[in-house]
Formats: C-alpha cells, sequence, structure tokens
C-alpha cells in the first residue's frame, strides 16, 4: 500500500470519527429533553434534582456490574435531590422486563426501544452515564463502568452538585 493511500485512509478515517464525535452531548451542554423521544416506561419529575443519566443494555456485561453500585448511590443521594435514570437501549421488552425482575433497581428505568434517545445524545459506549447538575447540564460523563473507581467518581461528583446552589 502506498504512502499516499495510507494517507487517504488515514484522513478518511480521521474525519468519520471527528463527524461522529461532533454531535455527541458533552460536560457544559444541556442534555436532551426527555419527552418526545417515545420512551417506554414513567419519567420522574427532575425539576430542581441531580441527575445521572444511564444508558445501558441488557447484554452488556460491565451494565449488570453497574446497577447494584447505582442502586446504592440512588439511596444514599435521593434525599438530597438526586435521581438516576437508566435507559435501556434494548429493542425488545422481554429481556429487559427480565433484566429489571432480576436485579430489582431503586432507580427508574424506561427502554428507548426506537433508538431515539441514544441517537440524539450519540452515547459512545455501553454504559455511558451523564451527570447533570440542577438545571439539566452536563457536568460529566462516565464512559463505561469500572467499578469502584466510576463509583467513587460519581459519589464526589454527585456531593459537590448538590452542594452547590441553586
Amino acid at each position: 500500500m502506498s504512502y499516499t493511500t495510507k494517507l487517504i485512509q488515514g484522513l478518511i478515517l480521521g474525519l468519520v470519527l471527528a463527524l461522529s464525535a461532533a454531535g455527541q452531548v458533552k460536560p457544559g451542554q444541556p442534555f436532551p429533553a426527555l419527552a418526545g423521544h417515545a420512551l417506554e416506561g414513567t419519567l420522574p419529575d427532575f425539576a430542581g434534582q441531580v441527575v445521572l443519566v444511564d444508558f445501558w443494555a441488557t447484554w452488556c456485561a460491565p451494565c449488570k456490574a453497574s446497577f447494584p453500585a447505582y442502586t446504592e448511590l440512588q439511596r444514599e443521594f435521593a434525599p438530597r435531590g438526586f435521581i438516576l435514570l437508566a435507559v435501556s437501549v434494548d429493542k425488545t421488552a422481554g429481556p429487559y422486563e427480565e433484566f429489571l425482575q432480576r436485579f430489582k433497581p431503586a432507580f427508574s428505568t424506561v427502554r428507548d426501544s426506537a433508538q431515539k434517545l441514544i441517537s440524539e445524545v450519540r452515547v459512545p459506549a455501553m454504559p455511558t452515564s451523564y451527570l447533570l447538575d440542577r438545571h439539566g447540564i452536563v457536568r460529566s460523563v462516565h464512559s463505561g463502568y469500572h467499578g469502584e473507581s466510576t463509583v467513587k467518581a460519581l459519589r464526589e461528583e454527585i456531593a459537590r452538585l448538590l452542594e452547590e446552589k441553586s
């Protein structure tokens, strides 16, 4: 393969990656309104709350590992104004319902079977979590779940956001 061919392939790959990342929701940006995305399930009232929106799938091993830890985060911080919303990207209801029966999360879950919200947010990996301040602005993004290091970072970030004045 010639140098020119490799250079062109590299430029094309760079352009594709840049275009796919360009639309991703990033810290400092408002998170999209959840209404109008055909989400299946009941959305909690987020007004004035610190919110963690976690995108997950039943086939995702790190997602399975995250649910018990996220249940603890919800229980720990809910009395102070924190809500966790888990958005499943599963297209069919069966695996989603079985997963919820097995893990019994203490937080709200909805299903994005039409893939509208995940497409708008441009979620880079499963799982990915978006931590929003009380005004719906993304303050941090956690791609993947890395056990205790993810939980520790989230715990610190949530506590800091809960302490901020509205």
